[in-house]
């Protein structure tokens, strides 16, 4: 009876025994088997790098200017009248002298024959006494006449010749009434659209204009100068009227005509700080216009030797600019550097990069500091070509995975 006790017992030691070590053996290859099935790590993210250059770059200035006439003559009516013609096509060019509007002629032409009227008599009455002084003063030399007599008449040939530069002058107005019946243009420019209607009386105390007439040619842009700006240009003793000048107009295109200092205001604005500075450009073609908008640019010097990299590869993050530099080994360095100029699509860097190092150009947000890159040649067209400065570059390789 106890054998047969101990004998059980020792049959169930060796079944637990054997169900342990089965659990471990299932662990083990379970573990093994999830092993195996972990993915490998991914590729390092493929970038686009650029070499940093080195050339001597123009340093330009740009302001946003406005265009406006080099002559704005606003056109108003001298005398009170009904306007009863528009002698010009709105929009084009004219001529100096050229009449643009009328006005009813007929009061004025009346009272011009009134006046000439008027100065006749008075004509007529000055012969008279300048005839009976003449008749006088001979008499008077022999007493055959009073003094009373030969002072009448010279009072009234005085009297009459006065009266008739009174006529004269009434004619010379009448006169020049007429003529502003007929509105001319006082300047050589483009005459803009008619403020007012045929059929409406206007006049000197009108408060809208008929029109306005702008010289284009030369055409005027102003820009707003900043007081460092003008400060900075009178330190440096450069001839203003030497600095090209170009316009950049809203299309992007670059105006052919170079532009030429013109005239500064008296004061700063104290409002802004800035001086209004007055430049002129070349319009035969009349396609620029008042009232466009463009960018004036301007060379004020040469950099020498400076660091060039495209605008895209540099990231501002809190006020500081950021450029992703590939080392040797194929890693990010995400480098602090200091910005200059921006000359058309590159940004001149003064501190934080050296000649010939790699750049990223795109791609740099998803790569950190230490991080490992795949680099291949920026083509900025977007399309795949070999970059000789990025030849000697070779992509990481990509970790090995393991054998299921």
């Amino acid at each position: 009876m106890q054998w047969t006790t101990l004998t059980t017992k020792t049959s169930w030691m060796e079944m637990k025994t054997g169900l342990i070590a089965g659990g471990l053996l299932c662990g083990m290859l379970v573990v093994a088997g999830c092993a195996k099935e972990k993915p490998a790590p991914p590729p390092p993210p493929t970038v686009e790098v650029t070499t940093v250059t080195v050339q001597d770059v123009p340093i330009y200035k740009e302001w946003i200017g406005s265009l406006d006439g080099n002559v704005n003559a606003v056109i108003r009516p001298q005398v009170t009248g009904y306007l009863v013609r528009q002698n010009y096509r709105e929009g084009e060019l004219v001529k100096k002298g050229q009449v643009l509007f009328e006005i009813d002629p007929r009061t004025f032409q009346a009272s011009l024959d009134q006046a000439k009227g008027q100065l006749a008599q008075q004509q007529a009455r000055y012969d008279t006494s300048k005839a009976n002084l003449a008749r006088i003063k001979p008499l008077a030399a022999k007493n055959a006449v009073s003094q009373k007599d030969l002072d009448d008449a010279t009072g009234s040939e005085l009297s009459s010749r006065s009266s008739v530069e009174t006529a004269q002058a009434a004619l010379e107005n009448a006169q020049l009434n007429l003529s502003f019946t007929k509105i001319t243009s006082p300047v050589d420019g483009i005459a803009g659209i008619a403020k007012t209607q045929l059929g409406n009386l206007v006049g000197p105390s009108s408060s809208q204009e008929l029109t306005t007439v702008s010289s284009v040619n030369p055409i005027k842009a102003f820009i707003n100068v900043s007081e460092r700006e003008y400060l900075a240009g009178r330190e440096s003793n450069q001839n203003l009227e030497n600095i090209p000048l170009e316009l950049i107009l809203a299309d992007g295109s670059v105006y052919p005509h170079k532009g030429k200092f013109s005239l500064a205001d008296r004061q700063v604005d104290p409002t802004t700080g800035t001086l209004k500075v007055g430049i002129l450009f070349v319009n035969q073609n009349s396609l620029l216009r008042p009232g466009q908008y463009g960018r004036i640019r301007a060379v004020m010097g040469i950099r020498k030797a400076a660091l060039l990299v495209p605008q895209r590869a540099v990231t501002e993050m809190q006020g500081k600019y950021l450029v992703a530099v590939v080392k040797a080994d194929n890693t990010a360095d995400l480098r602090p550097v200091k910005v200059a100029e921006v000359v058309g699509s590159l940004w001149v860097i003064t501190e934080g990069l050296k000649p010939g190092e790699k750049i990223i150009v795109e791609g740099i947000q998803k790569v950190r500091s230490g991080s490992p890159v795949n680099p291949q040649p920026y083509n900025p067209d977007g399309q795949a070509k070999k970059d000789p400065a990025a030849a000697d570059m070779k992509p990481a390789a990509p970790a090995k995975q393991e054998k299921r």
